[in-house]
């Protein structure tokens, strides 16, 4: 430390980081659940999370556990200003439809509960957005965000770094 009365530069302190949006999660639900989070700094995290139940589990573990990683994402975001998640309308199966379809009630519920406004985007209107074709399939997405700068481990991050970017930039949906 210099002595007090010391001359010399000005110290310069970095910017604070701008805090003054609240984070914003997007969420490809399922089994693998995709997310991407914007932090109140702006920076942008992605990855996915596995909710299959081991064989020890009953059938609602996978949502019980869901609802702890929302709370953890609320708690280490430092507060979400919304939730947008994949609409999804058509299902390649049963099973994948009654997962889906839990994973949205549990996330409906939860919002409700915590007062965090939701929405959902049909899956259409992301592809288009990422990639200009609304039918684009799960490798024209992965690549459609590696050219934006991401490094989506699979389709379910890519689709949730999509939804996000459609959701916070302003040619997409809401700024």
């Amino acid at each position: 430390m210099p002595a007090a009365g010391a001359s010399g530069p000005p110290v310069a302190t970095p910017p604070a980081p701008a805090l003054d949006r609240l984070a914003v999660l997007a969420l490809d639900l399922g089994t693998t659940t995709g997310w991407a989070l914007r932090g109140r700094d702006g920076g942008i995290t992605s990855g996915t999370m596995t909710f299959r139940p081991s064989r020890f589990e009953g059938g609602g573990m996978r949502f019980l556990r869901f609802r702890a990683w929302l709370a953890e994402a609320v708690m280490l975001s430092g507060g979400l200003g919304r939730v947008m998640f994949e609409e999804v309308r058509r299902h390649a199966g049963t099973d994948a439809a009654h997962a889906y379809g839990g994973f949205l009630a549990h996330l409906a519920a939860w919002c409700e509960e915590a007062g965090i406004p939701y929405a959902g985007v049909p899956v259409g209107t992301i592809k288009r957005f990422a990639t200009g074709r609304g039918n684009a399939d799960k490798a024209a997405m992965v690549a459609a965000m590696r050219a934006r700068g991401f490094a989506p481990a699979d389709d379910n991050e890519a689709d949730a770094i999509a939804l996000l970017l459609w959701a916070t930039e302003s040619s997409g949906g809401r700024a």
